[in-house]
């Protein structure tokens, strides 16, 4: 599995095709330019994420997240600046092009620096309906590709991708057995993102919205929601402030430096 969405996670631009001719693109062409379409290698932003009970009740949290490329690995650091009680808290994330990512968190409350095994990337990031998997851009080899068709989604036109997860390893590791993608015929952007659970029954929705152009021409979506449709939770995370570049030294980016 693979950085970039949290960004991640999960936002998907795709280029023009035309559905049922000889001329169309395969979904798996699609969701491999969709890919390259959002590459945001280096850039630092703050983010607020609220989380809702089935009541109604919210939490907040606010982190930082810092990325940079480095030769051929992309990394990024997610840390926690508020409440007090979650304060400290970081993941790192190392992505690499042609292997499993490498992750680890940070807990101040332990005074240690732990690595996420691939057992734990399913669940559920910092109490929310984010997961650990979801900080990770997806690896496009993992996955079985199929244009389901078109459907209209906020008055616009949409490719319909199922992305069917190839192996066991892979299912366990995401917790999901596919996803089903949203994605605009015109900009090119994926607005909706449904999860299916192991069972192949639909357990999480989430909307993307808020896209701005930035400088090199690609679109970032400032605001994400994880709607959870068995326990009735859901998260947003909206981006406060985002500069694209960052000057950070990659010792930063190192598992010894994150409880300095």
């Amino acid at each position: 599995m693979k950085l970039k969405h949290f960004i991640a996670t999960l936002i998907l631009l795709v280029v023009p095709v035309t559905y049922g001719t000889v001329t169309a693109q395969d979904a798996e062409e699609i969701s491999e330019k969709a890919m390259d379409a959002i590459k945001i290698q280096d850039m630092e932003m703050i983010s607020t994420i609220n989380i809702y009970d089935a009541r109604g009740n919210v939490r907040t949290r606010q982190i930082s997240m810092a990325s940079r490329k480095f030769t051929e690995c992309t990394k990024m650091i997610i840390r926690f600046l508020a409440p007090a009680d979650v304060k400290g808290t970081t993941l790192l994330v190392h992505d690499y092009e042609d292997k499993d990512d490498n992750q680890w968190i940070y807990m101040p409350a332990l005074r240690n620096v732990r690595r996420i095994v691939s057992t734990e990337k399913a669940k559920n990031f910092m109490g929310s309906e984010f997961t650990n998997a979801d900080m990770s851009k997806p690896n496009l080899k993992d996955y079985e590709y199929k244009i389901l068709g078109v459907e209209e989604y906020e008055g616009k036109s949409c490719w319909k991708i199922e992305a069917v997860c190839k192996t066991d390893k892979v299912r366990q590791e995401n917790g999901f057995s596919k996803r089903v993608s949203l994605i605009d015929k015109n900009l090119y952007l994926c607005y909706k993102i449904e999860y299916y659970d192991l069972s192949d029954t639909m357990y999480r929705t989430q909307y993307i919205s808020d896209y701005r152009k930035l400088e090199d021409g690609n679109y970032f979506a400032y605001s994400m929601t994880m709607e959870n449709l068995k326990n009735g939770r859901k998260s947003e995370m909206i981006v406060d402030k985002f500069q694209l570049g960052s000057k950070l030294s990659e010792n930063i980016f190192s598992p010894s430096m994150l409880d300095k």
